[in-house]
């Protein structure tokens, strides 16, 4: 049968999306031009905040020292999670050299950048979890400079625990500036910091549209928009776990879907009668959030059977995908499109958004379909390298010389040349294009 929508989305990702892209390319602009001093102006005007940008290690000291220890071993655990699965990331990445022909060998080298920038949200939640996340992965990729960048409150600066993570977690400066102008200040080289050459981490929609903005000049993790999560439940599931788990995911904002597919008429009722019931019980920011959410974007779709269900899913590329269902090594096998998948009932995405060691900065809005999240690779230039003996680029300038000269690169064609007749004066070749 085809899908059957028992709940459709009335809205989406982009429905009310606002034009910021002039507001934050005038940010930028003001800030290149006006430098440090225009920074602090848009930190005082957005940020309410005139104290240290940069943390010294005494302030770091006094922040940590305000972190119950319970926190901090929470905190620690969470770390050494995501350091030890970025460990055996980096450890797929193998230098390597081939002879191509004989005589000519070409290599591959994994180089870490050099300077990375970690934007850490910091307003309505404090994101411990991506001080963890973005910082981690970067030190474990063996970038030297890793900032890490986040908003300040009124009369307190950055939360104490997002210093501790950042600090524990290998960030060589820790950045008091938020929003466009903290962005800008990594970019830019602002307050005596180097240049960075990647800005990771999430961020709200100017965050994502100044890091889209500046692409190219630096890389970036991936241009972000709300966070989604769809579930894959079959009749084996627990409503009332899968019920809970889409109302987790709907509180991120009030624009952030979450997508039920099932083969099980019953198991979408019971959760579509439960979801409304769980969201009145949060709290009021999250309320309305989780309300919103799953009044405008949510959907819940009915398919025949469990490969029409991973269909389903691989046309959404979700950013997080849950598999509540029986035989998860199918769905392993089966699944190809998604950002972060967790498989079974004994997981769920908070454990990934927070500490079980896999990376919660992951490709959203559909782009699942073509990356995967932020990982020790995004960090690191894998580049190529050749070396060859003079036998050995003979094949390779004649085919280089011919190629050449058939595309109508002439030049080309005469570096293959001076090579050639240098190094076999004695010999004849025919280089033309038609040889």
């Amino acid at each position: 049968m085809a899908r059957e929508y028992l709940k459709k989305a009335t809205l989406t990702s982009q429905s009310n999306a606002s034009d910021v892209t002039a507001t934050v390319q005038n940010i930028l602009n003001d800030i290149e031009a006006g430098g440090d001093a225009k920074a602090m102006e848009y930190a005082a005007k957005f940020d309410q905040y005139d104290g240290s940008v940069l943390l010294s290690d005494e302030e770091i000291k006094a922040a940590i020292a305000l972190v119950p220890a319970k926190l901090k071993a929470d905190i620690d655990f969470a770390h050494d999670n995501v350091k030890r699965f970025a460990q055996a990331q980096k450890a797929t990445l193998k230098d390597i050299d081939v002879e191509i022909v004989p005589g000519l060998v070409a290599g591959q080298r994994s180089i870490p950048v050099n300077a990375a920038g970690c934007y850490i949200p910091g307003g309505r939640y404090s994101h411990i979890a991506s001080a963890i996340m973005t910082v981690t992965t970067a030190q474990v990729a063996g970038c030297k400079n890793i900032v890490a960048c986040s908003p300040p409150r009124p009369g307190v600066g950055v939360a104490p625990a997002i210093v501790y993570a950042a600090h524990i977690c290998g960030a060589t400066k820790i950045m008091a500036m938020g929003g466009v102008q903290g962005v800008a200040a990594m970019t830019f080289g602002l307050f005596g910091l180097p240049k960075a050459n990647i800005l990771v981490g999430p961020g709200n929609q100017f965050v994502a549209e100044a890091k889209r903005i500046l692409f190219g000049r630096v890389g970036i993790d991936m241009i972000a928009g709300p966070t989604d999560s769809l579930i894959l439940a079959d009749k084996h599931a627990d409503a009332e776990i899968v019920a809970v788990d889409l109302v987790g995911q709907a509180e991120h904002g009030y624009n952030s879907p979450v997508w039920l597919v099932t083969d099980d008429r019953a198991l979408a009722e019971k959760v579509m009668n439960r979801v409304p019931e769980l969201i009145e019980e949060l709290p009021d920011v999250n309320r309305d959030n989780a309300r919103a959410a799953w009044r405008d974007y949510a959907e819940v779709i009915l398919c025949a059977d469990r490969e029409e269900m991973a269909a389903t899913s691989d046309d959404y590329a979700p950013e997080h995908l849950t598999v509540q269902a029986e035989d998860l090594d199918w769905w392993l096998n089966r699944l190809s499109c998604y950002g972060s998948l967790f498989l079974g009932e004994e997981t769920t995405v908070a454990f990934g958004d927070k500490a079980s060691g896999t990376n919660h900065v992951l490709p959203t809005s559909g782009a699942a379909s073509y990356t995967g999240g932020l990982s020790v690779h995004k960090y690191m230039k894998i580049v190529t390298w050749q070396r060859s003996t003079r036998e050995g680029a003979k094949p390779i300038a004649e085919a280089t010389a011919r190629i050449s000269r058939l595309e109508g690169m002439e030049g080309h064609a005469r570096t293959a040349d001076i090579r050639l007749h240098k190094y076999f004066p004695d010999e004849v070749f025919d280089l033309s294009a038609n040889g």
